[in-house]
């Protein structure tokens, strides 16, 4: 990013002048963009780089492991169940990966070629510790770990991510570390769309990957696409299904459909994600996903449910509507009584419980303690107008946010925080024998 001198003497004129002068700065409506994709594409090299978990259908038994190298290179895996100390490794098993050497026009390079590789580990143990490294048989990453999940309902929490999208590293990156140092013992990290901003930017993506680092390969990242990972067309960037290796747990034969629109049952929640693009624009697209969705909340052995996607049903920027999203799925979430609604989009925070029946974008005109709860929030710093949301429990605007989501059989305890660490948000979900979901806000901090 330039910097020029007239803005170096202003922030040491600011300095100087104390927070007053600071004050009166006016706010910038959202941040100009690191131009990530005016530099030189760099390329991978032999040594395993990207590196990411993704959970199955089956996260009791399987996990899903993905990375790049330069092009050539053949990719294995070595995995065994970790022990307290190293001798684990003479017991390791290896596999070899699926291997995708790829030519792709990336917007910094008309023919960049990286190798991508992937496989899913399977049979695993439930609730055991796992060591695995990746690498091609003579270079290697270090040994890294993960955890199966339970064949039960057992307690977990997860994280829950809006946009990322801009200015990654540098300024988004601090929500996702904060979050870790919060809830590190997270089972799996949810991301509601526009994780970069130019889809086709490699040197995005990287920032999305250092964003998180190693993070990304203990703790499985669970991704649905959102506009800006999408090009003309709609045509989904060819990078998502090569970086990622997401459950094919979606409409059934719709190839258009496959590691976007998907569902994980773990513990006891059901989680669905939405391809939020193409549900909007895509009418026959919209309809495989609308059938789909009413075969996966009809039979729902699962005590919690929650449907996540980028584009909200109830904007929180009084300039953006989405009625297409809204009245095709509300329906479906008010029918099966869906508990939460994740989402991202309006580069803002609000929460709030929205009960049955149709409504326009503004919803309903107070707050409530029954219905299915919408979030909205973005984890990165370019920020939108938040309304004045009648319907919200809690908004909030300029404010980066993650959320820590704590699932047990007996309640779902949401908080959301800051990117400094401060808790700004917390409600409670509960259940009674009549299957109603009830809301009880909780005093922040305790």
């Amino acid at each position: 990013m330039k910097t020029t001198h007239a803005l170096m003497l202003g922030a040491a004129l600011a300095a100087l002048s104390g927070p007053a002068m600071a004050q009166e700065r006016p706010l910038r409506p959202e941040p100009a963009p690191v131009q990530a994709s005016d530099r030189p594409v760099v390329p991978p090299t032999e040594q395993p780089e990207r590196i990411i978990l993704n959970l199955t259908a089956d996260p009791a038994h399987e996990m899903a492991v993905t990375w790049r190298t330069a092009p050539g290179l053949t990719g294995f895996v070595e995995y065994a169940e970790a022990q307290d100390g190293p001798d684990f490794i003479p017991q390791a098993v290896r596999v070899t990966a699926a291997t995708d050497d790829a030519t792709l026009a990336v917007r910094e390079a008309a023919e960049f070629r990286a190798a991508y590789h992937s496989t899913v580990l399977k049979g695993l143990k439930p609730e055991t510790v796992y060591a695995y490294r990746v690498g091609d048989g003579a270079r290697w990453s270090e040994w890294l770990q993960f955890r199966t999940a339970a064949t039960s309902a057992k307690p977990f929490t997860f994280l829950y991510m809006g946009d990322m999208q801009n200015n990654i590293l540098s300024e988004a990156s601090r929500t996702l570390r904060m979050a870790f140092r919060k809830a590190g013992d997270a089972a799996f990290v949810i991301h509601a769309g526009d994780l970069i901003n130019r889809h086709d930017s490699d040197n995005e993506w990287g920032e999305w990957f250092a964003a998180g680092g190693f993070l990304y390969a203990q703790t499985p990242q669970m991704p649905t696409p959102g506009n800006h990972e999408y090009g003309r067309g709609p045509v989904l960037n060819p990078q998502w299904r090569r970086q990622y290796t997401l459950p094919e747990t979606g409409p059934a034969g719709v190839e258009k459909l496959k590691e976007t629109a998907w569902t994980v049952d773990y513990q006891g929640l059901r989680l669905i994600s939405v391809d939020a693009p193409l549900f909007h624009g895509d009418e026959a697209m919209r309809a495989e996903m609308m059938r789909w969705l009413d075969g996966l909340l009809a039979d729902n052995p699962n005590r919690w449910t929650a449907l996540f996607l980028h584009f909200p049903l109830f904007s929180i920027d009084p300039d953006r509507d989405n009625a297409r999203v809204r009245d095709a799925l509300k329906p479906l979430i008010d029918r099966y009584g869906v508990d939460l609604v994740l989402q991202a989009h309006d580069h803002g925070y609000a929460r709030g419980a929205i009960g049955t029946g149709p409504m326009s974008n503004a919803g309903p005109d107070h707050p409530s303690e029954q219905g299915s709860t919408y979030v909205v929030s973005v984890a990165g710093p370019k920020m939108y107008p938040v309304a004045d949301l009648g319907w919200a429990a809690r908004s909030a605007s300029r404010t980066q946010t993650f959320q820590a989501l704590e699932v047990s059989p007996e309640a779902v305890v949401y908080r959301a925080f800051t990117a400094t660490g401060r808790e700004l948000d917390a409600f409670r979900l509960t259940k009674g024998a009549d299957g109603v979901t009830r809301v009880e806000t909780l005093e922040a901090g305790r």
